[in-house]
């Protein structure tokens, strides 16, 4: 193969699944050297999630229970952009929800792609300052516990393996920088 870098190109695409929050395809690819491939995609509807800075040294974050993976997970307030929503409006409101506060001063960084091998996923990351205490009901499905901790703190659960969410896990590395860089 002479370059590495060319595309595969769809030749069929095969829905499998279509469903509230994802969609499962099967894609038939021709590749660079001519040859034929499968492809199964996921299709999965946008995410935000937010560096919710509670204080100088603190974020605030979320305990619950993921299903997927059988297990609780400590994450960043995170959830999906509803149609037609733009991201910060999702950012502010997923706030509310899950940790019960907002922010007029939420800035955007980057978005981040939890297994671009097979799915299309992906995750706009925010930093929120200044918090100010507002409630909205949390999803009905949702069952969160309310945390802060300090980000040395979080940062050693990384390093301990003890937080395991991607999204979260960039989110403690840039809070650390932030702090570190003196730009909170």
């Amino acid at each position: 193969m002479d370059d590495i870098n060319s595309i595969q190109t769809t030749i069929k695409t095969d829905r499998i699944y279509e469903g509230r929050i994802l969609n499962l395809r099967v894609d038939t690819v021709e590749m660079p050297d001519k040859k034929y491939a499968k492809r199964e995609i996921v299709e999965h509807q946008k995410g935000v999630g937010v560096i919710a800075f509670d204080g100088n040294d603190k974020i605030r974050i979320v305990k619950q229970y993921r299903k997927a993976v059988d297990s609780f997970m400590l994450e960043i307030p995170a959830g999906l952009v509803d149609a037609n929503e733009d991201p910060i409006d999702a950012v502010k409101r997923e706030m509310q929800e899950e940790i019960g506060y907002d922010s007029n001063d939420v800035t955007y960084l980057f978005d981040v792609y939890s297994s671009p091998g097979f799915t299309n996923s992906r995750t706009s990351l925010f930093v929120a300052k200044n918090l100010f205490k507002s409630q909205l009901e949390p999803d009905e499905d949702e069952f969160i516990e309310k945390i802060s901790l300090k980000v040395d703190d979080l940062y050693e659960k990384v390093l301990n393996y003890e937080i395991s969410d991607s999204k979260t896990v960039i989110g403690i590395l840039i809070a650390k920088k932030i702090i570190n860089d003196g730009t909170l």
